[in-house]
């Protein structure tokens, strides 16, 4: 097996993508938050002293998502076209799932993207509450579905 990352040499190097087709790609990237039932309800009562912690979250999750490739060493900067978020709460849990779905048109995938989106989307929520919880965990961070490119369409 050949590993793309690698040159003859094996020296990292970033996959060439110039040959390849621009097609619509899109991903859908998932992760949950679970913390103690004070957290929780301080944030569904927006009673944390930093602030709207489920929409900064969302900001968050944004910017993440739009600076993917200055922080994961091989990934190409790409032009983003749409990057959603949704946040669901599950109260039964003291829990948040973000969802991060981003777009584009090019010549390679928007997986870390949505990936990345989650992760810092989840670390904004840990940060703007930790003073209520340190125990918060989080957890399930995946990909959910991928279309668009030479591999075609993934759901989990």
């Amino acid at each position: 097996m050949k590993l793309t990352h690698l040159d003859e040499n094996q020296n990292p190097k970033m996959v060439d993508v110039s040959a390849k087709d621009s097609t619509q790609r899109e991903a859908i990237a998932s992760g949950k938050i679970t913390m103690n039932k004070e957290a929780f309800i301080a944030i569904k009562e927006q009673k944390v002293k930093k602030g709207a912690v489920l929409q900064t979250a969302i900001i968050a999750a944004i910017m993440g998502a739009k600076r993917t490739s200055e922080l994961i060493p091989m990934c190409h900067p790409l032009f983003l076209s749409s990057i959603k978020c949704d946040i669901e709460e599950i109260p039964e849990e003291n829990a948040f799932i973000l969802k991060v779905r981003a777009k584009t048109l090019g010549q390679t995938g928007v997986e870390m993207e949505a990936l990345m989106g989650v992760n810092i989307g989840l670390l904004t929520i840990y940060d703007m509450v930790k003073a209520i919880d340190k125990t918060m965990v989080l957890s399930e961070i995946c990909l959910l579905e991928k279309s668009g490119g030479k591999s075609g369409h993934f759901m989990r």
